[in-house]
């Protein structure tokens, strides 16, 4: 098993907590969308935090949309996970560069800037439920456990780490959620505060080869921890030529009839994955005869 991420609970069931790897995700988005060490940082952050909050959900029809909309050169991520931790995203401006922290990191939160997480969970029974809040770092994993605290009253921490390799490729990707139930007690959240805080950064973590399993152990060992799961989370889009042609169809005829003059075929191109789609002529000529006998 690749990338996979572990469920668990400990103190009884008073914590529930998530952590997984991800390199092969990050990489993967990186190789599709050629993005930046920033831009890969920034992607595989919401990445990561999209297939954990995935396994959440309560069936395997739900779906879930993390979208970051800041000020910032990166201009804005979009992530999408099912319940089974796979995981697709793009971030709009995939080439940003911007020069280093003064302790040398890439600047994530200058490349995002000032702006709005939104969590859109489609629960496949009736509209969608968004919730909003405002980024307080843009470091995205202290936006997370704001919007945690504030638009679901759950509180949590959430970690999350991406590792570039001097040659841009991803070393090491990662993360991990943990959150107390309402009925936990004030000393087991003191004491995890205090495991947190003294807690090294997820990727210097994974960079001394620890585990999920051995990051949540380095947690909640103390508090008697249960593994529940472990399965694998991967990065996948179900983009294909007919949800494209779909796209295609929704346009006005006179676009239609621009394209089908010119005689060559159209490109689509899923924004989430990057996979290309030819459109020949002919299939422009039966999707503008389509909407003429509308």
């Amino acid at each position: 098993m690749s990338d996979y991420l572990i469920k668990a609970m400990a103190a009884g069931g008073q914590i529930r907590a998530y952590a997984a790897t991800t390199a092969a995700i990050v990489e993967e988005a990186r190789q599709r969308h050629n993005t930046s060490p920033i831009a890969s940082a920034a992607l595989g952050r919401l990445l990561t935090a999209g297939a954990m909050m995935g396994a959440m959900m309560k069936t395997a029809e739900e779906k879930l949309t993390l979208r970051i909309n800041g000020s910032g050169p990166i201009g804005g991520l979009t992530v999408c996970a099912d319940a089974a931790s796979q995981v697709k995203g793009y971030a709009k401006n995939p080439q940003v560069m911007l020069p280093p922290t003064p302790n040398g990191k890439l600047d994530v939160a200058g490349a995002i800037g000032a702006g709005v997480l939104s969590v859109t969970r489609d629960l496949r029974m009736g509209e969608p439920f968004t919730g909003n809040c405002i980024l307080v770092s843009g470091e995205i994993a202290e936006d997370l456990t704001y919007y945690f605290a504030t638009s679901e009253q759950t509180p949590s921490s959430v970690a999350l780490g991406v590792q570039m390799n001097k040659n841009n490729t991803v070393k090491h990707a990662g993360g991990f959620i943990l959150q107390l139930m309402p009925d936990a007690d004030d000393g087991i959240a003191e004491a995890l505060e205090n495991k947190i805080a003294a807690l090294p950064p997820v990727t210097t973590l994974l960079d001394q080869s620890n585990t999920p399993e051995d990051i949540l152990q380095l947690l909640l060992g103390d508090h008697s921890l249960q593994i529940l799961s472990k399965t694998p989370c991967a990065f996948a889009c179900d983009c294909s030529k007919e949800r494209i042609l779909a796209a295609i169809a929704g346009l006005q005829r006179e676009e239609l009839a621009a394209w089908i003059e010119d005689q060559i075929p159209v490109e689509g191109v899923c924004e989430f994955c990057g996979e290309k789609y030819q459109i020949q002529p002919e299939e422009l000529r039966r999707l503008f005869d389509g909407k003429s006998d509308a």
